[in-house]
């Protein structure tokens, strides 16, 4: 998540990062898949990627990743989520700043992938998701993906209204040099269609 005011600070209070951790553990304890987004990235990725997770939470994905064999940093605002992270991971980079100012981080550019995945770009701060995007693709190597899934209507998400439309979010894209190269309904593949209540979508920075 990003910025002072965002949404998800709004929702949580920034001391969600326990009771996050624990409602995956649930669901992993009674034989969900928790690593769909990770398995989702790993396919789209060559051995040992350079991976940002923007808006990395307790680091689920990033830790899949990495054993995976990928080398990722993990990028949040909520010091709780942060905190999780890197009790589970230690040896894994996790940085503690604002999405909407990634420059300041000096992260060392080149990414093969950035992923925003659990309604990220819906949860950002009203009025930085443009600048959010625009500091995705920086990072992003030229032919570098950026990776978002984001739920479309109230029954996806937290919040009692929809934030972001795919118009909206193409365009952003579309001026940080972005082109869409595929959309699906969920993580798991399944065919996106208008009309759907969530989107996975892969962006990826243009080569010139």
């Amino acid at each position: 998540m990003t910025g002072e005011r965002d949404r998800w600070a709004e929702l949580t209070g920034g001391k969600a990062g326990e009771e996050y951790a624990q409602r995956f553990a649930r669901l992993a304890e009674s034989g969900h898949d928790i690593h769909g987004e990770a398995t989702f990235c790993a396919a789209l990725l060559k051995p040992a990627a350079r991976v940002l997770d923007a808006g990395c939470g307790t680091g689920r994905i990033a830790i899949r990743l990495t054993e995976l064999g990928h080398s990722c940093t993990g990028v949040d605002v909520d010091p709780s989520m942060l905190a999780v992270a890197r009790r589970d991971a230690p040896t894994q980079e996790w940085l503690l700043g604002d999405l909407a100012h990634l420059d300041a981080l000096g992260l060392h550019p080149g990414f093969d992938l950035a992923v925003a995945a659990g309604n990220v770009i819906p949860l950002l701060a009203p009025g930085t998701e443009s600048a959010v995007v625009r500091q995705l693709a920086a990072v992003l190597r030229p032919g570098g993906l950026l990776v978002t899934g984001m739920g479309l209507d109230a029954a996806h998400l937290p919040l009692p209204e929809p934030t972001v439309t795919l118009t909206d979010f193409d365009h952003w894209c579309t001026q940080a040099g972005l082109t869409l190269r595929q959309r699906y309904a969920t993580w798991s593949g399944e065919p996106y269609y208008q009309g759907c209540g969530y989107a996975v979508s892969v962006h990826s920075r243009s080569i010139t």
